[in-house]
């Protein structure tokens, strides 16, 4: 089995792992109601996608409350 003959330092370990970092996803404009949205994905605010009614809108569920369940 292979093994390392000497420990790696920390700079060469760091400069491998530059490339690394996660990044912030992308957004883009929702033709319909101009909300942010990840692309090739449902609207969430107005439910739409490429140019049509795909699911409710988040506004016509009802949102549950911590009391309505006693």
């Amino acid at each position: 089995m292979a093994v390392p003959k000497k420990r790696q330092s920390s700079a060469r370990r760091d400069k491998r792992r530059a490339h690394d970092a996660v990044s912030a996803p992308r957004l883009n404009e929702c033709p319909q109601c101009h909300s942010p949205r990840l692309p090739h994905r449902v609207c969430p605010t107005c439910g739409t996608y490429a140019g049509r009614e795909v699911i409710a809108p988040e506004d016509a569920t009802p949102e549950l409350s911590g009391s309505e369940g006693q």
